[in-house]
C-alpha cells in the first residue's frame, strides 16, 4: 500500500474573526484533551472526479468559510504559566489540510465501516498529530483528503477534544458539508462559556462525594498503573444485532422492581461490557475493584439548560464502582443498576459540585487523558497520576444518538464512515455506533472496542457466549 502526501496548506477563516485569549471551562480541559480521529470514505459522481482538483477546492473553499463563525477551531492552545491549565488564543492561524493519493482502489481496503476491523490503518488516511511540539504549535483540527485510483476519495477528520466534545464537533462539521454544498448554516454555534466560567456559589452545590473525580482503582497489589499503560492494545470493531439485543434486554431486566423502566440499550450493552471485561481480565481475587467511566451529556440537565447549539465541552465522566466477584456472582442487571443509579445522581446540584471541585484544583492533570501526548521529557511522579481507564478499568461511551452518517459535501453521502485508531489509543475504550450498514428494521449496533492483546479473543468470547 503506497500514500503519497501531496500538499499540505493552513486554512484560515475567510473573513476577520475576532482575536483574543478564551476562558476554557474546566470540563474542556479534563477528561481526554487530545485529538479524536474520524473517517469518511466517498465514490465521487464522474463529473467531480473528472475536474481534478475541484473536490479539494470545494473543500476548502468551505472550510475556511466554516471557520468565520467557528472561528475557535482557527486558534490554538496554550499553557497558562503555572503549566497547569490551557486556555484558547483564537488567533486565526488556521486549521491543517493535507492532500494525499494513494495507489490502491478503495475495494482493496476491504469492509470501510466501522463493522469490521481494518485493514488499512497503516496507511493513515487521517492527520497524525505530533505531540511532541509545543501545544500552542498543534492546529486543532486537521483534515486530510486522500485520492484512490478508483476515482474515490476519503475525508480523514482529527479535532481536539479539548475545544469540543462530540455533539460540537458534528455541528461543525455538519455545518461545513452544508456550506461544502452551497447552502447555508442552518445554526450558528454558541460561543459563550460565561456560563461554565462563573464562580461557583455554595448554595449550587452538595457535600455530596464526588465519586468521578476520585482516582480510579488500580489492580490489587500494584500501587500505580504504569506497567499496564506499556501493554500492546488492539482494536476489535462488534456487531451486535438486534435479536441479540432483545436477548440482552429480557436478561437485564429479569427481576427488575415493575415500577421502574426498562433497562435503556447503553445501561445494558454497557452492563454486558463490564462484566465481559472483568471475564476476560481474569482478576485475581473477586474483591478486585473496578469503575466503568460514563460520558454524560449535562446541555439539557443543567440549570439554566445550555443551548443546544452550545460550542465547547458540556459532558463529563462518572464513575460506577463495584468489584470483580459482585458484578459477575450478580445477573446482568445488577451491573446496569449500578450504572443507573450513577447516571442519575447527575443532578443540577451535583454538576455545579463537579464544576466547583475542579476549580479548587491546583493541577488538572490528575483528571486528563493524556495518552496522545509525550510526556517522556519531563516525566514525574504527578505526571504519572494522569486519568487512566485501563485495567481494571474502562469507559463506555455512547454515540448512539450522534449524526454521525450522511455527511454530503455535494458529491453525495459517505459509502462507509469509521473511527480511525492510532497506536496511542488506550486499554478499555468503548464507543458505541449505530450499524452504518444497517437500517431502522436492522437495529442491529457496532461496539468499537480497544483492549489489550493479551485480553481481546477472551473479551470476543465472552460477549457472544453470554448472550443467551
Amino acid at each position: 500500500m503506497a500514500l503519497k502526501m501531496k500538499a499540505c496548506y493552513m486554512v484560515k477563516p475567510a473573513e476577520p474573526t475576532w482575536k483574543g485569549y478564551k476562558c476554557l471551562s474546566e470540563w474542556d480541559q479534563t477528561g481526554t484533551i487530545t485529538h479524536v480521529p474520524t473517517i469518511y470514505f466517498y465514490r465521487p459522481p464522474q463529473d467531480w472526479v473528472k475536474l481534478g482538483d475541484k473536490i479539494a477546492a470545494t473543500l476548502k473553499q468551505s472550510l475556511s468559510r466554516a471557520l468565520v463563525p467557528f472561528y475557535p477551531l482557527a486558534g490554538r492552545l496554550r499553557r497558562l504559566p503555572s503549566g497547569n491549565r490551557l486556555e484558547l488564543n483564537c488567533n486565526a492561524e488556521g486549521v491543517e489540510f493535507v492532500e494525499a493519493e494513494c495507489n490502491l482502489k478503495l475495494d482493496e481496503l476491504g469492509d470501510l465501516s466501522c463493522s469490521s476491523e481494518h485493514n488499512y490503518h497503516d496507511l493513515h488516511l487521517t492527520p497524525l498529530v505530533d505531540y511532541t511540539r509545543p501545544i500552542h504549535e498543534l492546529p486543532l483540527l486537521l483534515a486530510q483528503l486522500t485520492r484512490f485510483a478508483c476515482g474515490g476519495v476519503s475525508l480523514g477528520l482529527t479535532i481536539s477534544h479539548a475545544v469540543v466534545d462530540g455533539p460540537s464537533a458534528l455541528h461543525f462539521i455538519s455545518e461545513w458539508a452544508s456550506l461544502s454544498r452551497g447552502e447555508p448554516i442552518k445554526t450558528m454555534p454558541f460561543l459563550d462559556r460565561e456560563i461554565l466560567l462563573r464562580e461557583v456559589d455554595d448554595g449550587d452545590v452538595s457535600d455530596g462525594e464526588l465519586s468521578c473525580l476520585d482516582n480510579f482503582p488500580l489492580l490489587i497489589g500494584k500501587s500505580d498503573n504504569l506497567e499496564e499503560k506499556k501493554k500492546e492494545v488492539t482494536p476489535a470493531f462488534l456487531k451486535i444485532t438486534k435479536e441479540q439485543l432483545e436477548k440482552l434486554k429480557r436478561l437485564a431486566n429479569t427481576g427488575r422492581v415493575s415500577e421502574t423502566r426498562p433497562y435503556s440499550r447503553y445501561e445494558m450493552l454497557a452492563a454486558h461490557i463490564w462484566r465481559c471485561a472483568c471475564k476476560a481480565r481474569k482478576h485475581s481475587s473477586p474483591e478486585q475493584p473496578t469503575a466503568l467511566a460514563i460520558c454524560v451529556d449535562v446541555r439539557s440537565r443543567i440549570e439554566p439548560p445550555l443551548p443546544s447549539a452550545y460550542f465547547g465541552n458540556a459532558s463529563f465522566d462518572v464513575k460506577a464502582l463495584s468489584s470483580s466477584g459482585e458484578l459477575l456472582s450478580n445477573p446482568l442487571g445488577f451491573a446496569a443498576g449500578k450504572i443507573r443509579e450513577t447516571v442519575e445522581k447527575v443532578t443540577n446540584e451535583y454538576i455545579w459540585s463537579n464544576l466547583k471541585y475542579l476549580k479548587n484544583q491546583k493541577d488538572l492533570r490528575m483528571f486528563q487523558d493524556l495518552h496522545g501526548e509525550d510526556q517522556s521529557s519531563s516525566t514525574t511522579a504527578d505526571d504519572n497520576k494522569e486519568l487512566f481507564y485501563g485495567n481494571p478499568n474502562l469507559g463506555v461511551v455512547s454515540w448512539l444518538t450522534l449524526p454521525l452518517y450522511g455527511l454530503d459535501f455535494g458529491w453525495g453521502k459517505e459509502v462507509a464512515m469509521s473511527l480511525e485508531t492510532y497506536d496511542t489509543d488506550f486499554d478499555g475504550d468503548f464507543v458505541l455506533l449505530q450499524n452504518p450498514n444497517g437500517d431502522d428494521e436492522d437495529g442491529s449496533l457496532i461496539v468499537s472496542v480497544r483492549l489489550q492483546v493479551l485480553h481481546m479473543d477472551s473479551f470476543k468470547k465472552h460477549f457472544y457466549a453470554d448472550i443467551i
